[in-house]
């Protein structure tokens, strides 16, 4: 603690410093001058003075009082004020939906260690970006899910992403449904722009339980001002991955995720590897700029009060000894 405190004094009169180098040298005359500033007498024998006492121990102590009373009296004149720089993000944030498929498709392979794996790394590094926005996570199999709502809460909205798994939704692929459920998170939203990055490596294949489809699900995201950044996964034509010991086929309905792209004013990005993903989360970061503003503020707080103090407390205690029991004569 009180290390900490060293460490972040500053002297905003440094020039006083210097001052402190005559303490040494005003120690160096006292005990040099010791012998003759001492009245003398003739004595018989100089026996008793060999005696150590208490009172002699302490003799010179009300000479290191007042030079301690100096030095501190010159730290004070040199003003120690301690630092304190405080850093607020503050703006204009976007709403942002990561709407991700965690179908069977997506333990693939084809990305190391598998689609899903990449996508969480590079959903997490995107959400790290972005201090001031309120983002939220829906995720979709065979059924949508709001796993965890609009907020500002990036910490948990990571441990959330990182806890993805496959098989936490009954299979199946709804796009249209995962849709929906994005676009029902952002229906109170008031920001400036809403956003839904919706990462998918297969098409729609819903099952029988399936509510809105993706073309029913595109006309709301229109009516409602959504604007959607589409992301396909893989290689063109059919991929398959084993899960349970069953074989499962993918594919991806690129012209279905270009015109959700196109009809909200997004854009369609096509990834085949980790490093063309985490380009394409760079370019959406780019192209959806927050207004940020970091405002900073110095504040400075006086030291030298403490310092006066304890210049007039190593004052007053050299008085009281000097004129009791360190009294001397003459």
């Amino acid at each position: 603690m009180l290390y900490d405190w060293f460490r972040h004094i500053e002297f905003k009169n440094q020039w006083v410093l210097p001052f402190l180098l005559a303490l040494p040298v005003i120690a160096w005359y006292y005990y040099r001058t010791a012998t003759w500033r001492k009245s003398s007498f003739k004595v018989t024998s100089a026996n008793v003075f060999s005696i150590r006492t208490v009172r002699n121990s302490f003799i010179h102590l009300p000479f290191w009082l007042r030079l301690l009373a100096i030095g501190c009296v010159i730290l004070a004149l040199a003003r120690p004020q301690v630092r304190n720089v405080t850093s607020k993000t503050k703006g204009q944030g976007i709403d942002i939906v990561l709407c991700m498929d965690i179908s069977g498709s997506m333990l693939s392979n084809d990305f190391v260690p598998n689609r899903l794996e990449v996508s969480k790394q590079m959903a997490e590094e995107f959400v790290r970006k972005r201090p001031i926005d309120n983002i939220g996570l829906v995720i979709f199999s065979g059924e949508s899910y709001t796993q965890f709502p609009l907020s500002t809460d990036h910490d948990g909205l990571v441990d959330q992403i990182r806890s993805l798994r496959s098989g936490m939704l009954i299979d199946g692929t709804v796009i249209g449904e995962g849709l929906a459920t994005s676009i029902q998170r952002l229906s109170s939203s008031k920001a400036k722009s809403k956003i839904i990055i919706l990462l998918t490596d297969g098409n729609e294949q819903p099952p029988e339980t399936r509510v809105i489809d993706p073309y029913t699900a595109l006309e709301i995201a229109k009516a409602k001002g959504v604007k959607v950044y589409t992301i396909g996964l893989g290689a063109l034509g059919t991929k398959t991955v084993e899960e349970r010991g069953n074989k499962i086929a993918s594919f991806l309905d690129e012209n279905l995720l270009k015109r959700i792209a196109a009809q909200t004013g997004g854009a369609y990005f096509r990834a085949t590897d980790k490093e063309s993903l985490q380009e394409i989360y760079r370019q959406i970061d780019r192209l959806e700029k927050s207004d940020i503003e970091v405002v900073t503020k110095t504040k400075f707080s006086e030291e030298y009060v403490w310092l006066i103090m304890a210049a007039l407390f190593f004052l007053l205690l050299d008085l009281i000894l000097r004129y009791t029991s360190l009294r001397t004569f003459p």
